[in-house]
């Protein structure tokens, strides 16, 4: 069972029908009028404990609430261009290369369901999955979008471009504005590791790099979650106002 904590994170788990055994809520805390509805809705238990009790299972940032529930189910990586063509979408994906920060990636979720991407690709190995951490820093987003595992980040990129989508990748480097490309077509973003950016073969497999302007005499560096949430807006821009 994974411990989900943190009242949206909770709340967005049983709107969503994740499978949950029992729901533990801190005595004496309140708001969570809407999230103690959710549970009975659901028929799930709740019981009322000593915060110290939440605090020993979920450290000291679960707001009063805490869940036993089922793992995370990923999505197969074929249903997030499926999901694109039932709305009659260009898609719009996003892919993480060896993301390692939970606080990052949550927050990159949270962005991604914002927009309306139609799901998210990471890799199995060197990167973050989803744990109550992410679902945590994701507000409860997690809950509303498909995310595929794949084996090889870089196959996966190329058999989206065999099926027409356009890959393009964030690079401090490259040559081209994110402010030029054309990102209101079928679109996978992909943003690198904190540590090192794209990976060698991730990068081959892109159709075209992309970096963010920044001031002269800047820090020529920003946080993943924040450069992909500016990409990710800007595409969300172009569709639109198309």
């Amino acid at each position: 069972m994974d411990l989900l904590y943190g009242r949206n994170s909770v709340l967005e788990a049983l709107r969503a029908g994740r499978g949950i055994s029992r729901v533990l809520l801190a005595h004496g805390a309140h708001g969570l009028d809407n999230l103690v509805a959710e549970a009975r809705r659901r028929h799930i238990p709740y019981e009322i404990q000593d915060r110290r009790e939440l605090d020993r299972r979920a450290g000291d940032h679960h707001q009063g609430v805490i869940a036993e529930a089922e793992p995370f189910t990923y999505a197969h990586p074929d249903d997030l261009l499926t999901a694109a063509a039932a709305c009659g979408e260009p898609p719009l994906l996003l892919a993480l290369d060896s993301l390692q920060d939970p606080q990052n990636f949550g927050t990159l979720l949270r962005t991604a369901q914002a927009v309306g991407a139609h799901g998210v690709l990471l890799p199995e190995h060197r990167a973050v999955g989803v744990t109550a951490a992410v679902s945590n820093a994701s507000a409860g987003a997690v809950e509303h979008l498909r995310i595929a595992r794949v084996t090889n980040l870089a196959r996966s990129l190329g058999q989206l471009k065999s099926r027409g989508v356009w890959v393009y990748g964030l690079a401090i480097e490259a040559e081209n504005s994110y402010w030029d490309a054309d990102l209101s077509g079928p679109l996978a973003l992909v943003v690198g590791s904190e540590a090192s950016g794209l990976g060698r073969l991730v990068r081959e497999a892109c159709d075209v790099l992309v970096r963010i302007p920044m001031a002269e005499g800047a820090i020529q560096s920003l946080n993943a979650s924040v450069a992909g949430s500016l990409v990710l807006y800007e595409a969300l821009r172009r569709r639109v106002s198309r």
